[in-house]
């Protein structure tokens, strides 16, 4: 496979005057290959540089395994990075050089990498989240906290929408860098409306087909996942959540204040939020009584001051609980926390 920019001794960079067509037609390539996590816009800015990074870094490291438990990538990165047993990229550098590019060309040419998907129609594709939404009230999880975690991991998109001179249409996509001394290492990936999570890439074939193709697919995993931390995260099995364990330590686990026959069930939970006292939080804050964390900012929150929180331990439920489990345990799960609760306010 040739690709425009595939010219002898041209390296794109953002040091560089570049051809701005050649920069738009790299961007398309490293989004597909999950490696960007947007604007196509012929500009090879600090986004750019580190997509090409992360894929520099992936040549040199990734041999297919997986953080978590979601088992190996279909193929290693690193196994294109030699050619007839030649190493072509041997440094992390963030300039796309002919040696990474004819990587890209063997990445975008392998069917076994499977590319990540885009839409034609992004804003109709986005709109049958909603459509999924009323459709899956069916009394797995409440629709109110999946919508208020759907408007935080995504903004309640699954592809984006091109705008300006933005062309980029592919599904949206998160990147976690979990390594604080390695900022080139995507540790994982969240794709789509609801930040599917995998810890291995490239994806596999069917994670392409059944969570990134279809939005409501991914909708249905959002609800599914967080009544899973509902029923064995917050208090057992599997594990137990802190804040609930400090606030309310005898109480049995409690999924709603309403009635399964009644239409309020798992559906009035904005009311609920809205009922609740309101708190203040700040930096440096506890997270929870007794907890070894404590509010304070971090590449992934700008800001620890929230005003007008719903108090999650007013609620009549444990979905608030569930809510931070749905991201994890550590001191950002609060932050993902307070900012799903203000979303729950939202009309």
């Amino acid at each position: 496979m040739s690709l425009s920019y595939q010219q002898p001794g041209l390296t794109l960079a953002r040091t560089k005057q570049n051809d701005a067509s050649l920069v738009r037609a790299l961007q398309q390539d490293l989004r597909a290959l999950g490696y960007l996590r947007g604007s196509i816009d012929g500009a090879f800015g600090a986004g750019t540089e580190q997509a090409v990074r992360a894929l520099q870094y992936d040549l040199l490291n990734n041999h297919g395994g997986s953080r978590g438990g979601d088992g190996e990538a279909p193929v290693a990165i690193a196994d294109f990075n030699t050619v007839n047993g030649v190493r072509q990229v041997g440094e992390v550098n963030g300039a796309a050089d002919q040696a990474l590019v004819g990587c890209i060309a063997a990445l975008l040419a392998d069917v076994r990498v499977p590319k990540l998907p885009n839409a034609t129609d992004p804003v109709g594709e986005n709109a049958k989240v909603a459509a999924a939404i009323a459709q899956i009230r069916n009394g797995i999880a409440p629709s109110p906290f999946v919508l208020a975690i759907l408007r935080q991991e995504s903004g309640v998109r699954h592809f984006c929408v091109p705008a300006g001179a933005n062309a980029d249409n592919y599904i949206v996509v998160g990147f976690d860098h979990a390594v604080a001394a390695n900022t080139d290492e995507i540790t994982s990936r969240g794709y789509g409306v609801g930040q599917y999570t995998l810890f291995h890439h490239p994806p596999r074939t069917e994670e392409v087909a059944d969570l990134m193709r279809d939005p409501a697919q991914n909708v249905s995993r959002a609800y599914s996942e967080l009544r899973e931390k509902f029923d064995r995260f917050v208090t057992g099995p599997s594990d137990r959540a802190e804040d609930r364990s400090a606030e309310h330590p005898l109480l049995p686990l409690r999924l709603c204040k309403y009635a399964p026959d009644d239409a309020r069930y798992m559906a009035d939970c904005r009311n609920c939020a809205l009922a609740t006292r309101k708190v203040n939080i700040a930096p440096g804050m506890s997270c929870c009584a007794g907890s070894a964390s404590s509010y304070h900012a971090d590449q992934y929150y700008a800001t620890a001051s929230y005003q007008g929180v719903p108090d999650r331990a007013d609620f009549p439920c444990d979905w608030p609980y569930a809510v931070r489990r749905y991201n994890g345990a550590g001191q950002d799960s609060y932050h993902y926390q307070t900012r799903v609760l203000l979303n729950l306010l939202k009309a």
